[in-house]
């Protein structure tokens, strides 16, 4: 069957969203609420997205249903959501058109002049807020798609009316490949996702095809100082620009200097300097980030001192590296961060701080990630000077009878690393409540629930604001 257009479709079309709650699916069915479709969707449970689609004139249903797709015209679904689904089976059985999440998003983005793709396996949430705030500051009316919760669109979407899209590009399953970018943004390439790909070197050929999709007149965006990005980048025709923290690459900081974690340095351009940033998030990686926000500003031909400034107001995306408050005098941190490299950068961004110690509770997500990336897990908690795991989030996964958290846990405390397993919520909030003290930073990290134990500690103290 031929990819899907809109134009397939009439513009007054019922699309209905099985998985319409997650952070992707609800920004699909915010746009095609704009753009005058009739909208419904499904999910397990509510929340405060599936409230705020049903104030904006969804149709939700808690729950999956074949009846719930009564009318639809298109239906739209998650990967992960599997055929056996009532919504999806009564879809193929009734002949109604079925396409997933990447295609619906891919078709969106045909309709724009300057489409841009954020990729990589890490820091793709961060690096769009940091353009999004650019972009914003700059007055050029974007639409956006972003994969957390960034205050300053109020929430995870955007619908603008301007000719420039910006969305996160993930690949899993290869879904980025039903993309149209004009701008592919790749921050890094890393083993992950090997439930689906078979090893680094089909990652890395994904990334390949996700690049030549510009090769139509578009450009590249790309972090010069990952050796897999480079390998991928191998053979694409696209103008490629480069961004790395050395003069050898097309975009670098100068002057670059840290205060608690906090890096202030000038942009240079293929030695030509650009603007000065102050950066309102912590860490190294947040340099590289800001830099490959800059580099997509300039293709876009807006002001980069505007944009600078815009960017400079970027404090938080939600899970990520965000200020939940204080408990005991204890700053508590809840962050997304559920790769080994994520957890390093994020912990070394936590040490730099200064703080009394750092704590963390880490959940890890999905047992095949668990599974494949052990190794890696074993070493990357180094820099914490106490370490909790909870259970494993399972996400679409069942339990594989073999990986455990416990296990993980005894493994790096065999390397010195003061780490234990506790098994349940509760255990977790009560050790915390009463062993944390002042002057000392507890993260919470993963990409599962884990934000709620933050939540709950940091409501414990009835005063919570900024401390020093």
């Amino acid at each position: 069957m031929n990819r899907f257009d809109f134009s397939q479709i009439k513009q007054n079309a019922h699309i209905h969203f099985v998985g319409i709650g997650g952070i992707s699916m609800s920004g699909l069915a915010q746009i095609m609420l704009k753009n005058g479709y009739k909208v419904s969707g499904s999910d397990r449970t509510s929340s405060h997205i599936t409230e705020k689609l049903s104030g904006l004139g969804a149709t939700v249903y808690i729950g999956h249903a074949s009846e719930n797709i009564a009318g639809a015209d298109l239906v739209v679904h998650t990967a992960a959501v599997h055929m056996d689904n009532p919504e999806l089976s009564s879809a193929v059985e009734s002949g109604i058109r079925l396409i997933d999440r990447a295609e619906c998003l891919g078709a969106i983005m045909k309709h724009y002049k300057h489409a841009i793709g954020i990729a990589g396996t890490h820091g793709k949430t961060t690096t769009t807020s940091m353009l999004t705030h650019a972009l914003m500051y700059a007055g050029t009316d974007p639409t956006i798609s972003i994969g957390g919760e960034l205050d300053l669109i109020g929430g995870n979407i955007r619908t603008g009316d301007s000719d420039i899209f910006v969305t996160e590009a993930c690949e899993y399953t290869n879904s980025f490949l039903k993309f149209f970018p004009e701008i592919a943004l790749i921050t890094n390439i890393e083993e992950d996702h090997l439930d689906f790909f078979s090893g680094l070197d089909e990652i890395i050929e994904s990334f390949h095809k996700f690049a030549a999709l510009t090769e139509n007149g578009g450009f590249v965006v790309a972090c010069g100082e990952d050796e897999n990005v480079r390998r991928a980048l191998e053979g694409i025709t696209s103008d490629i620009y480069y961004y790395g923290l050395c003069d050898a690459y097309d975009y670098y900081p100068e002057n670059l200097t840290y205060e608690k974690g906090y890096a202030q340095f000038d942009v240079y351009f293929r030695g030509t300097p650009l603007c000065h940033l102050s950066l309102g998030v912590p860490g190294e990686h947040n340099v590289l980030n800001a830099l490959s926000a800059i580099a997509v500003c300039n293709l876009l031909a807006i002001d980069i001192e505007t944009a600078a400034r815009g960017i400079e107001t970027f404090v938080c995306v939600h899970r990520r590296f965000e200020k939940k408050g204080w408990y005991q005098g204890a700053l508590i941190v809840d962050d997304y961060a559920h790769h080994p490299t994520e957890i390093k950068a994020t912990l070394k961004t936590a040490k730099a701080m200064n703080k009394k110690s750092v704590r963390c509770v880490f959940q890890p997500h999905t047992y095949s990630r668990t599974r494949t990336l052990w190794q890696d897990f074993l070493t990357c908690f180094d820099d914490t000077d106490e370490l909790i795991l909870a259970e494993i989030f399972p996400a679409r996964e069942q339990f594989d009878g073999v990986t455990r958290s416990c296990d993980l846990a005894e493994q790096i405390a065999a390397r010195g690393i003061h780490a234990r397993h506790l098994k349940t919520f509760d255990e977790i909030r009560e050790y915390f409540k009463n062993t944390l003290s002042e002057g000392e930073l507890l993260l919470t990290m993963g990409a599962g629930d884990i934000y709620k134990i933050a939540d709950e500690l940091s409501a414990l103290n009835p005063e919570n604001g900024e401390q020093s």
